[in-house]
């Protein structure tokens, strides 16, 4: 049986769960969140507890069985705690700044590019050079996150771009001055 699946998600006091079909609705202090299920998942909540199990042991279920508790689980910490991404940007003249809800950034290209959050996401500039991403959905935290790395990578001989605050860029050592034979 899977490790992750098998294990009961405790429902936090504030929070309430209601599951229609294959459809569960996560509501807690922070917000709401709904998302639907693989429909041969069994999806339960007794006492103060969820608990996902799988109709057979089949390959396909066994796969199903971890990934539905996780998307449950990880609903119910939005609910509560909420999801946060870091970004650093390091580079001579690499900024960001905040103007109403977007984040306009400014990384060595000839015009400043704008990133929109999107319904459900908050954006913060605390410094010129970090970038916060909150919000309740993992997923979509992550996805903006991806979309705001993507505008300028962090390069390997330099460093200079963007990366997640915990990422580690492996450097690389440049050309080496060769002496020409004449």
């Amino acid at each position: 049986m899977s490790r992750i699946g098998r294990k009961p998600i405790a429902i936090p006091p504030g929070v309430e769960v209601a599951i229609d079909g294959n459809l569960v609705r996560v509501k807690g202090p922070k917000g709401e969140l709904s998302q639907g299920m693989h429909p041969e998942m069994k999806i339960a909540v007794t006492g103060g507890e969820i608990i996902v199990s799988r109709p057979s042991d089949e390959k396909h279920h066994r796969s199903l069985h971890g990934l539905t508790r996780s998307l449950v689980a990880n609903m119910v910490d939005g609910v509560t705690k909420g999801f946060v991404k870091t970004l650093e940007i390091e580079g001579i003249g690499y900024k960001a700044a905040k103007t109403g809800e977007k984040v306009v950034l400014t990384v060595g290209y000839s015009h400043p590019v704008e990133i929109e959050p999107g319904p459900g996401i908050v954006l913060e500039v605390p410094i010129p050079t970090r970038v916060v991403v909150r919000g309740l959905d993992k997923q979509r935290v992550g996805e903006v996150a991806a979309e705001i790395r993507a505008v300028r990578t962090a390069e390997p001989y330099q460093g200079k771009g963007i990366r997640y605050d915990n990422e580690r860029i492996r450097r690389k050592a440049g050309k080496t001055g060769k002496a020409s034979k004449k």
